[in-house]
């Protein structure tokens, strides 16, 4: 059985201009899931509460992008349960990884690594849609989520909350800078088999 059927990719009627203004309009997923976490499980200062916090952070920004993809059921589900699994499991490893700090070093080193394992989460499920070219979304991902927490940072954001997600400016660019995938979905449609 196929990670992601045919009829997982985003429909051909979508533009270009239509799937990139779905996709940016997904950086609301960050905040919202974040915000989520922090009023159930409350700050990321245990393995525990990174876990769940990312799980239910990983839930709201991976239903949030499966909709700016235009995927249908099947391919939406596959996609955020490997946004939750993988965010719970990038969050847990990052923020364990630096002892749970909110310096700026410490936020990059906990984005890099969270970007890195949620980007293989998902590059799981879009291998099918895009090809061997998913297993490069990790490398995307991992600086890119680096520098979400950076501008999170040098905005003055309260980061010694332990939110499970970088704010809104930092969720911006990442969204910014990743509405590539939705791109490169659509350019691949139909060429992989």
């Amino acid at each position: 059985m196929h990670i992601l059927e045919k009829t997982d990719r985003p429909p051909a009627r979508l533009s270009w201009r239509s799937l990139t203004v779905r996709w940016i309009v997904t950086f609301a997923g960050f905040p919202a899931g974040g915000f989520t976490a922090m009023l159930i499980v409350g700050p990321v200062n245990s393995v525990t509460t990174a876990l769940a916090g990312g799980l239910i952070t990983g839930l709201i920004l991976g239903a949030a992008q499966a909709w700016g993809l235009g995927w249908p059921r099947p391919g939406a589900i596959r996609w955020i349960a490997a946004t939750a699994a993988g965010l719970a499991a990038g969050l847990g490893a990052g923020a364990a990884l630096v002892g749970f700090g909110t310096s700026l070093a410490a936020l990059a080193v906990q984005g890099a690594v969270c970007g890195l394992v949620l980007g293989a989460a998902q590059a799981a499920v879009l291998r099918r849609a895009i090809g061997r070219i998913a297993w490069g979304w990790p490398a995307v991902l991992a600086p890119v989520w680096a520098l979400g927490w950076a501008v999170t940072y040098a905005a003055g954001v309260a980061v010694d909350e332990q939110f499970t997600v970088f704010g809104s400016s930092g969720a911006i660019i990442v969204t910014a800078l990743t509405v590539v995938l939705p791109i490169v979905i659509r350019a691949t449609a139909g060429k992989q088999s």
